[in-house]
């Protein structure tokens, strides 16, 4: 079986991808990823091909974060021309001709080229979502999009999905269609729901992030896709964990920040205050240390699977990828939300009692201190060792079987 992976997003749209592949290929089958150039050295380090789609995400993010540049709302329809062209050109690429699967997650016009691509080959087709307010559901309402906020006095959720998908056609509508005309397909009434389809899949664990039924889709629940991950640590880390207390993590992994500078200070500050050492993660956000105090050590991108149970608390952003692997190692956490999907993650981290949530995006050294008094709470470490027990680690062996399930009995249908 030959499975084209196609995503558009950060790291935490990338792994999971990777997780997919590295199962497929144990059971047999050829796999090609196709997304940012930003992580084409982690796909050689995992043998596993990669097919660039469109230029670097690191900016985009930073736009979204700033309000300006490649995701402010304005700019949204040029830009997603260009993605829907790029992840298409990628995807045949990656197809060289032929493919059984083609499985895209990421933004929604890289999965409408996608999409076009598994429709002119004939093939299965499946959408993927790593959390679940992603997806139309009559308990809960749609995240924010940039630039397009949800009406104050509209509170039915049908509703809001509703004028979602309104905003979707206005935003990436031209865009889809008339890229889709350009290569022999009819235009589609509904983007949103044309890339999602009525059977989408939840890469999301099911104690972290369930699924709510009764629900309008049919959605597969799979677990999330996770890469065992077994490279040791770094020396220098190594032994400034030996030297001391469990450290207190803070990074914002593939999140530009809008003064790094005051979000170091803030959280050095605010962990030194209650007598704990301060692990900082440089990331995308590039947080540097404040001074050169032996309590306070930077590192770079490292194996969370291997660190997080070695730490008194975990302060992060909320991307989908590090809430889980906090929740598996069965560390506190405090997730600080930028955007997408962070305050869904932050709310489920309040909800299930592994940590807190912290109120905006901003943090002060008093905001974060606040909140790490509830994460450091003896009563939340129980919890969160007590939840990590319920957290599953092979829903990308779930989905590589069920690909291998519907290629071989459904006979590739268009969409899953």
């Amino acid at each position: 079986m030959r499975v084209v992976l196609l995503t558009y997003g950060s790291r935490g749209d990338v792994e999971p991808m990777l997780g997919l592949a590295v199962e497929l290929r144990a059971l047999g089958a050829q796999v090609r990823v196709c997304a940012p150039p930003d992580f084409a050295e982690l796909l050689d380090e995992a043998g596993v091909p990669l097919v660039p789609v469109g230029q670097s995400v690191r900016e985009m993010v930073r736009g979204s974060v700033t309000g300006a540049g490649p995701l402010s709302a304005a700019d949204l329809p040029r830009r997603a021309a260009a993605l829907v062209t790029a992840a298409y050109d990628a995807a045949t690429s990656a197809a060289d001709g032929g493919c059984d699967a083609v499985v895209a997650t990421g933004l929604i016009p890289a999965g409408a080229g996608a999409r076009s691509v598994a429709e002119q080959l004939g093939v299965l087709y499946v959408w993927a979502s790593y959390f679940p307010t992603y997806l139309p559901s009559p308990h809960h309402p749609p995240y924010e999009w940039s630039g397009t906020p949800l009406p104050p006095g509209l509170t039915d959720n049908r509703a809001l999905w509703d004028l979602n998908a309104e905003q979707m056609n206005a935003l990436f509508g031209e865009a889809v269609n008339t890229h889709r005309t350009s290569i022999g397909l009819p235009r589609v009434d509904q983007v949103r729901d044309h890339v999602f389809t009525d059977r989408p899949w939840l890469a999301a664990d099911p104690t972290l992030a369930p699924w709510l039924e009764p629900a309008d889709l049919d959605v597969v629940c799979t677990g999330a896709w996770l890469r065992p991950d077994h490279r040791p640590l770094p020396a220098e880390l190594e032994a400034f964990l030996a030297a001391g207390a469990p450290p207190v993590y803070v990074g914002f992994g593939s999140m530009p920040m809008l003064d790094a500078e005051h979000v170091a200070r803030a959280a050095v500050e605010a962990v030194r205050a209650l007598g704990r050492r301060v692990l900082l993660s440089r990331g995308w956000a590039e947080l540097a240390l404040i001074d050169d105090q032996h309590d306070c050590h930077a590192v770079g991108e490292v194996n969370q699977q291997a660190l997080f149970g070695r730490v008194a608390a975990v302060v992060h952003h909320g991307g989908a990828g590090t809430t889980t692997a906090a929740a598996r190692a069965g560390v506190p956490q405090v997730v600080v939300p930028q955007i997408v999907d962070q305050p869904y993650w932050a709310s489920r981290v309040a909800e299930l009692g592994v940590g807190a949530a912290h109120d905006g995006p901003t943090p002060t050294a008093d905001s974060l201190t606040t909140a790490l008094r509830t994460a450091l709470a003896p009563e939340t470490r129980a919890r969160a060792t007590a939840v990590a027990g319920l957290v599953r680690a092979d829903g990308a062996a779930v989905a590589a079987k069920l690909l291998f399930d519907a290629v071989g009995s459904d006979h590739a249908p268009v969409s899953a």
